[in-house]
């Protein structure tokens, strides 16, 4: 008998940061903690959507590093971005090959930000890659994704911890940040003052939202990572991991909800 249990995981986004939810994933996933619906924003969004496509963290984690899908960027003959992101289209082609939202075996949710309206979208039916490459499309840095008559740009800007689509459906709420910062830090150039400002800017719009969160899983200190930190990536996937066994340890109430899980299949 299948468990009525519904869990949901909201994840954050951040960059290259983001691939401390997969160790946050893979360590849920060995505690026999499993989601039923998936809601991401920016690199949660590419994230979730492989996770939600059924590969293993461990292989998202080989696939990111394989392909490293920030060399298939190209430049911008456009004064709205800088780069293009319609070049890796065809790379996420290669893993989402149905481009369907209703071909993942989780249910994803996927958020943007309009950026003429001023709105927040979600996304979770129809085409999935252009939603996908919608929600990552950091503004300034990429031209914006159109979809229909909507001008899309990197969902962190108005939601980067999307409990809303969440709330109401899932019995359990879990949202993951990626993008502590430590409490001091040596600003040395204005590279590293606009880095932390806008970090501090999104972590301030994913605090506003944990109190909607049954459990808030923050991997300390993944701030100090650029965005674009690629290399770092088995760091990442690791600290996300670490993060969820001590989570776990400390916070031990969140393996009831793998036992309710276990009881209703064993029923």
């Amino acid at each position: 008998m299948k468990s009525d249990l519904k869990i949901g995981i909201a994840l954050s986004g951040g960059g290259v940061r983001g691939i401390s939810h997969l160790g946050v994933l893979k360590g849920l996933n060995e505690a026999g903690i499993y989601p039923t619906k998936v809601s991401g924003t920016s690199a949660g969004a590419i994230a979730g959507a492989l996770y939600c496509q059924g590969y293993k963290p461990e292989e998202i984690l080989k696939i990111i590093i394989e392909t490293n899908y920030f060399k298939f960027l190209r430049p911008a003959i456009s004064w709205t971005g800088i780069l293009k992101m319609t070049s890796i289209e065809s790379l996420f082609k290669i893993y989402l090959a149905h481009n369907d939202f209703s071909k993942l075996q989780i249910p994803l949710i996927v958020t943007a930000t309009d950026i003429k309206k001023g709105k927040a979208v979600y996304f979770s039916e129809g085409e999935l890659i252009r939603p996908v490459m919608a929600s990552s499309c950091i503004p300034g840095m990429f031209e914006p994704i159109v979809i229909g008559n909507k001008y899309l740009v990197d969902g962190g800007v108005l939601n980067n911890m999307p409990v809303e689509p969440l709330d109401g459906t899932c019995d359990y709420v879990i949202g993951v940040n990626c993008n502590h910062l430590p409490e001091e830090s040596n600003i040395k150039n204005m590279k590293n003052l606009i880095e932390r400002s806008v970090i501090m800017a999104l972590n301030q719009n994913a605090y506003s939202r944990s109190s909607k969160c049954d459990f808030f899983i923050e991997a300390p200190g993944l701030g100090k990572y650029g965005v674009f930190d690629i290399k770092k990536a088995p760091e990442l996937f690791k600290a996300g991991y670490d993060r969820i066994r001590k989570f776990i340890e400390e916070n031990p109430s969140i393996l009831d909800l793998a036992n309710s899980i276990s009881k209703a299949k064993s029923s």
